[in-house]
């Protein structure tokens, strides 16, 4: 259990939490070797929770779920269900490299192309030589090959581990395997070391501040994106609108 009050959104629970908070509990779940698993969410993510029901549950069943979206915080003031800031995925990832540099933890990198979490490596041990590597594995591994993974890691004892990998796989890997690698913190960062490697670059922080990072990665792939974000914005207000509307009716 968090202690942090809890928002239904959309057919999941979201913590209230500021970034602030958010770094403050993990920090706790490490000192007490908790194994706190995180999820995060935003509205692409919602989306497709309401069309995949193992990704559904493997995010409803982490301990601490976090809006990594600005669409979630809006939909939650919308909804009258407000909650206090976006918990940026990528951000808490660097905030908790940060604080396990200052407490010398030891943090294991799962995910990406062998070349990219070389780089990610590379960088950690750069910027953050107080935080220990405890290992890295790249992200292209099978089914089958997921238990030995795990074992691998599990036996590394991360404080920290930061699962670079794509939806739903990460959450699935997380929701599986969790309590067999018992680190302090499991953050799924999705595509994170891609930016922290410098492969991919992350919109300007007045971009992010005004909720647009989605539309700054739009206008470096308008052919590939477009139609997904299209779809997934449409469906995600939709998703908001008939919440919105079915609260009302219930009070009524």
């Amino acid at each position: 259990m968090t202690g942090a009050p809890r928002r239904a959104l959309l057919g999941m629970s979201v913590d209230a939490l500021t970034m602030e908070q958010t770094v403050a509990r993990c920090v706790a779940a490490v000192e007490g070797r908790e194994n706190l698993t995180i999820g995060v969410v935003n509205a692409a993510k919602a989306v497709r929770m309401g069309q995949d029901e193992r990704l559904r549950d493997s995010v409803t069943s982490c301990d601490l779920v976090v809006a990594d979206g600005q669409a979630i915080v809006w939909a939650s003031r919308f909804l009258g269900r407000p909650l206090p800031e976006r918990v940026a995925g990528i951000d808490l990832f660097t905030s908790l490299m940060a604080e396990g540099a200052k407490r010398s933890y030891r943090a294991y990198f799962l995910g990406a192309r062998p070349e990219v979490l070389e780089r990610v490596v590379a960088e950690v041990r750069g910027r953050y030589p107080g935080l220990e590597v405890a290992g890295a594995h790249d992200g292209y591994f099978t089914d089958d090959q997921a238990p030995e993974v795990a074992a691998r890691i599990g036996a590394a004892r991360p404080d920290l581990l930061f699962l670079g990998m794509t939806s739903p796989k990460k959450e699935i890997f997380c929701a599986r395997y969790a309590d067999d690698i018992k680190a302090g913190v499991i953050h799924g960062v999705g595509g994170s070391f891609d930016v922290f490697a410098g492969k991919v670059r992350r919109a300007p922080a007045v971009w992010q501040r005004l909720g647009l990072e989605w539309f700054y990665r739009f206008l470096q792939e308008p052919l590939r994106l477009g139609p997904r974000y299209l779809s997934t914005n449409t469906r995600f207000a939709w998703m908001v609108v008939k919440e919105y509307v079915q609260g009302r009716r219930a009070k009524a």
